[in-house]
Order: C-alpha cells, then structure tokens, then sequence
C-alpha cells in the first residue's frame, strides 16, 4: 500500500470532491452558511417595534410624549388600545410587541409641579424587542424633562436654562460596534465557530467512512495523519480566508485587524482544529454516526466561549470545560484581534493554547489512529 504523504494529500481531497456528504460540509456550509447568517442579521438592530399606546389622560403633552416615541427610529406605535385588556389581547396575537400606558394624570401631575408615570410592559420572549422600547421611552423621557425644566426657568438665560437642566453631560460611546448591532456582535464568533464545526463533521464522515470499509488510507497511521491534515488545510487555508476577510467586507462588519495578524493567528488555530477533529473523528464507529455524536455541539460551544454569555457568569467548572475545545480560544482571540484592533501580543495566551492543543491533539490523535489501524 502507497504510504506517500503526496498519495494521502491527493486521495482525500480526491475522496472530498467525489463523494457528495464531505462536499456539503468542507465546501457547501462553509460557502453558504457564512452568508446566510450574516443576511440575516444584516439589519444589526430591531428598528419600529410594534408598539399599543394606552392614552387615559388624551391631553397634548401626552399626545407629544407618545409622537415622539413614535418618532424614534426604536418604536412604531402600530394600535391605540382604550384598555389595558384590549392591549393584552393585541400582545398575546403577537400584533404588537409591547405597551406603553399613560395614566389620566399624566399632565395634571407635570403642570403641578409633580412626577408623572409612564408604564412600559414589553414582551420579554424577545429581548431585542425590549431593548428597542426601553430606549425609545428613555430617551423621549429625558428630552421631555429637559424641555420641562427650561420651560420652568423663564429668567434664566438659555445657557443658565442648560447648565440647570443638565447640570452633568453624559456622552454615550459604543467601542468596538458603534450600531450597538447584533451581526457585528455575533457573527464574528459564529464564523470562526463554523470553521470549527465543519471540519469536524467532515473528518468524522471520512473516519467514519473508512470503518465501514474496514479499511486504512495507509499502513503507517503518522503518514496518513499528516496527509489528512494536509488536504483539510488546503481546503480550509482558502474558506477560511473566505469567511473571515471577504464575508465581513460585504457586509461591513467591523474589520481592524492588519493582515499579518490575523494570518499569524489563524494558523495556529487551523491546526488546532484540524488536528481536534482527527482525534474526535477517531472515535467515529461509522458514517452515519458523525452526525449523531456533533452536530448537536455547535450551540453549547458558542455559549462556552463566552461570546454570547459573559465568562465572569461562567461557572468555573464550565470554563476548564471549555478549554478542550480551539473555538473558545479561536473565537476570543479572533473578536480582539479583527473586532478591537488588538495587538498580536494581546493575544498572546490564546494563541499559545492553540499551539498547545494542536501539539496535543496531534500525538492523540495519531495514538488513536495507530490503535485503530490494529484492530482493522
């Protein structure tokens, strides 16, 4: 049998393009599902949420209040309810994704030098919607109070009437996102995470392959590990090229990250990668089983990695956990490195755990190969 690293690079990239299951995961999803994602989450922000106004005071600084909510690019007040019960049949029909209810003494209590109450009731099953509200009836708030209190100073000079209604100036500044959107948020971290799990699935599906063959690449399990990992890094070399530069351009997603990083970065963590997903597919019995034993990892990653749910509320335990795994150190180095403009020295320890992992994974994985070669 040929041992040649040459002979096992061309096979398997032979065996990828022939047969159609490792096709879809090493070059369709990861083509696809990059652009996919990110047109979904293209708009970045919930803008006009649907909105119920419960107006019991129908006076003009109510009517204000509500047309300046109405005006903010956040909420769009689609019914005006007459009741709270007919503002909750509309939310329970998902017409409408929130309440905003002004009471009858709304303006009696402003003009009387009192405080006034404004009740926002969102429908917490989506975040996102909530967010959008709250900020739209805060900043309305806000702007309101300051016109109130100016108008109550009719001796002050405009900027004495300033300084007193504002009398510390706040400057909100969102670094590293400026939309505060969500797809500059996540997709950066899903991207790097389909890397991951694509490869996965493949190499499980090529495993799994040769065991229903019940037959080997090779003689020599060294020779056939490094030929493998050679043709998955061919291939990926380029997707990942594709996904990480090309798929942020079309969709302006925030890109500070100098070449030579970002290159200098991804290296270590392709072979992390490459060499976890030849130890994993090690334990594949069959084809069809590669499927079963990962696809369903792809979600608890992405929460591990303290992406999506912030490290500090990770319990401890979790965290080691998630060390096994090149995507939690993959995904935080490449959002410091592309999304915050860091440094290659500011990510430094993650891109030595990828290099311990790669090494690591390596020996493991050719342990596991040369066992399995035995048994066949």
């Amino acid at each position: 049998m040929k041992t040649s690293l040459f002979f096992i690079w061309k096979l398997e990239l032979q065996r990828i393009f022939r047969d159609e299951g490792l096709l879809i995961f090493f070059l369709l999803v990861p083509l696809a599902y990059p652009l996919l994602y990110t047109f979904i989450y293209s708009g970045e922000v919930v803008r006009d949420v649907p909105t119920i106004a419960i107006d019991n005071d129908c006076s003009p600084l109510s009517r204000r209040f509500l047309r300046h909510v109405n005006a903010t690019p956040d909420a769009e007040i689609v019914y005006y309810a007459t009741n709270m019960g007919e503002a909750k049949e509309l939310l329970r029909k998902r017409l409408a994704y929130g309440i905003i209810y002004l009471p009858k003494d709304f303006s009696n209590k402003l003009l009387s030098d009192q405080q006034a109450h404004v009740s926002l009731f969102c429908d917490m099953s989506g975040l996102l919607y909530y967010k959008s509200l709250l900020i739209a009836c805060t900043d309305v708030s806000l702007a309101m109070n300051k016109e109130l209190q100016i108008s109550r100073m009719p001796d002050a000079t405009s900027r004495e009437a300033q300084v007193n209604a504002t009398p510390i100036h706040y400057e909100s500044i969102a670094l590293f996102n400026p939309q505060a959107g969500f797809a500059s948020f996540i997709i950066p971290a899903v991207l790097m995470l389909i890397i991951q799990q694509t490869m996965l699935l493949g190499a499980g599906l090529s495993a799994g392959t040769d065991r229903d063959r019940h037959q080997p690449m090779s003689n020599s399990s060294l020779v056939s590990l490094i030929g493998r990992a050679l043709a998955y890094l061919t291939l990926y070399t380029a997707t990942a090229s594709y996904m990480l530069m090309v798929v942020p351009y079309l969709f302006d997603l925030p890109q500070l990250a100098e070449l030579s990083s970002l290159l200098g970065f991804l290296f270590p963590y392709l072979l992390a990668v490459v060499f976890f997903s030849l130890a994993c597919a090690s334990f594949v019995p069959n084809r069809e089983a590669a499927i079963l034993m990962f696809v369903f990892t792809s979600l608890p990653l992405l929460f591990l990695s303290g992406i999506s749910w912030p490290k500090t509320s990770i319990p401890i335990g979790w965290k080691i956990f998630s060390w096994l795994f090149p995507s939690t150190f993959g995904i935080n180095g490449f959002v410091c490195i592309n999304s915050m403009g860091g440094t290659p020295d500011e990510v430094k320890n993650p891109r030595i755990a990828l290099w311990i992992q790669a090494i690591g994974y390596f020996l493991f994985a050719w342990w596991r190969m040369r066992k399995n070669n035995k048994k066949n």
